[in-house]
């Protein structure tokens, strides 16, 4: 991965958009502990090929489909602890891969810079039950930090320019995170929050709060919120605002809301002048824009427009 003390980030800007919900409309059923991790072993050129509609949409960061890769999420579709070690290291091996090679492909034909962030979800997303929406878990502190401990040290080893830690509910898992990061001191990291509000994360505490925890980070490169409503963002960007000078990152999803119990999307996603909205966000203070679940090219391409 590339150091925090070479890591150059000028210059990005546009963050790319849904992943797993833009395999789902092409096709892919991904009702399963794995979510998009599955698609890596049986259709690894479908996540290329997302990756290179988001590059063609002026995407200038590719997030790798690794966000629900876990050894807990291989060892709930039957494999044994050791060999779903094995296979959670795999798979997030081939997630940095792909994105290397859609970054590599598309390089060959303009100079823009591109950069590829390590996708990690949250604990909650793992027991595959919604939790990252709530952050009511039942496990401990030293539970926390081991599962992310675990991820982080596979893919330290990748060519990920950074991490994302996306979708984080609490302030506790922020803690943990920070402290899995500590034996890794030269790996860089964003952190990126699900708010239940215009002001509170997902768990309850205020977002400023938890900003406040992670500005004196020097390995937290980025303070944000994604996969939550957009017409929340403002709002939040302002709480961060008062507590960072880090970029403000956000990834709003479409404005469709996930019904946990019915494993289903409801309500109206069709944002219109999504530029208009970025252009927003990008005067409130916002430094990284993107989409989150439900968004697609069409989102980044009206991000990258209003950069550019």
């Amino acid at each position: 991965m590339t150091p925090l003390k070479q890591l150059d980030l000028t210059g990005l800007h546009v963050l790319d958009g849904g992943l797993a919900t833009e395999l789902e409309r092409r096709g892919f059923d991904l009702d399963g502990p794995l979510w998009s991790a599955q698609v890596l072993q049986s259709s690894p050129e479908a996540v290329l090929a997302v990756h290179r509609d988001y590059l063609e949409a002026g995407a200038d960061c590719l997030l790798t489909a690794s966000y629900q890769v876990s050894a807990e999420g291989f060892e709930a579709i039957g494999n044994n602890p050791r060999d779903a070690a094995k296979a959670a290291a795999g798979a997030l091996r081939t997630s940095v891969e792909l994105a290397e090679r859609a970054r590599s492909e598309y390089q060959a034909s303009t100079p823009r810079r591109i950069w590829i962030a390590a996708s990690l979800g949250p604990y909650g997303a793992m027991l595959h039950n919604g939790a990252e929406y709530h952050g009511n878990y039942q496990c401990s502190f030293a539970e926390l930090v081991g599962f992310h401990s675990r991820r982080i040290a596979v893919l330290a080893e990748t060519r990920a320019d950074f991490l994302a830690f996306e979708s984080i509910p609490s302030r506790q898992e922020a803690e943990a995170i920070l402290s899995a990061l500590e034996t890794h001191p030269d790996v860089a990291a964003y952190l990126s929050f699900t708010c239940k509000d215009g002001t509170q994360v997902s768990h309850g505490e205020r977002l400023q709060e938890c900003a406040e925890l992670l500005d004196q980070q020097p390995q937290v490169i980025g303070i944000g919120v994604n996969c939550t409503s957009p017409e929340l963002i403002g709002s939040l960007i302002g709480e961060l605002a008062q507590a960072t000078s880090k970029p403000i990152v956000v990834y709003p999803n479409s404005g469709e809301r996930w019904n946990a119990e019915r494993r289903c999307w409801s309500g109206d996603g069709q944002i219109r002048e999504f530029g208009d909205l970025a252009g927003r966000w990008r005067s409130a203070g916002a430094l990284w824009i993107g989409g989150c679940c439900r968004t697609g090219p069409e989102h980044v391409r009206a991000v990258a427009k209003m950069w550019r």
